[in-house]
């Protein structure tokens, strides 16, 4: 098995011990830090995603596997930086205004870096003002809104609207929660819809990647 085959099978059992010398293994081996990245931790993570997504693991085997792949994204950073490789796209997440739920959203900012996205996590109550403003500080492909009530759903039409009319061109849109449905995404305009964090990584790789 390569050394990056080896890293990709860290990132699935949460092996955060063992990425120092992975890492290390890996660029003595004289590998490219883009396929470190790329076919060692982002492929980890793309396994946990498929995984996640049918149900053979759940919410504590992503936080442990989101957290080896940090834990070697950590490492490699600086390699990366060096051989001129930038994340693929950017992403702007949080929870709209009134609405104080986080545990959804993190799931999907941890996807969404395994992704290979550079997340910009705004946190939670956050308004259409703030999002716009996030956009307007970064390079930034894609903003992702949660919302776990919904009684703070109608923030979400706010959001979009001032995106659209603020900036030109307007990032994509991907909206989610429990309550969030297609229709809805569809009735606000939003360009898609995660029904969970596997999935919402998946369409903003969609949108933003090819």
């Amino acid at each position: 098995m390569s050394v990056v085959e080896v890293l990709s099978q860290a990132v699935l059992t949460g092996d955060d011990e063992q990425m120092p010398d992975l890492i290390s293994q890996a660029l003595d081996e004289g590998l490219p830090a883009r396929r470190i990245l790329n076919e060692g931790l982002l492929a980890g993570m793309a396994e946990v995603g498929r995984r996640f997504r049918e149900n053979e693991f759940f919410i504590p085997e992503v936080l442990v596997a989101a957290g080896a792949m940090k834990a070697g994204l950590q490492l490699l950073r600086p390699h990366l930086a060096r051989q001129g490789v930038q994340a693929a796209a950017t992403a702007v997440i949080g929870t709209v205004k009134g609405d104080l739920h986080d545990i959804g959203k993190n799931l999907v900012a941890m996807m969404l870096e395994g992704a290979g996205f550079e997340v910009v996590d705004l946190g939670v109550d956050v308004s259409a003002e703030q999002f716009v403003e996030a956009c307007r500080t970064h390079p930034v492909d894609l903003v992702a809104l949660s919302a776990l009530l919904t009684t703070t759903m109608p923030e979400m039409i706010g959001v979009v609207r001032l995106i659209r009319q603020e900036l030109k061109p307007s990032p994509r849109v991907i909206i989610g929660g429990s309550p969030v449905t297609q229709q809805f995404t569809d009735e606000i305009g939003a360009d898609g819809y995660a029904r969970d964090a596997a999935t919402g990584a998946e369409v903003a790789r969609q949108l933003c990647m090819g």
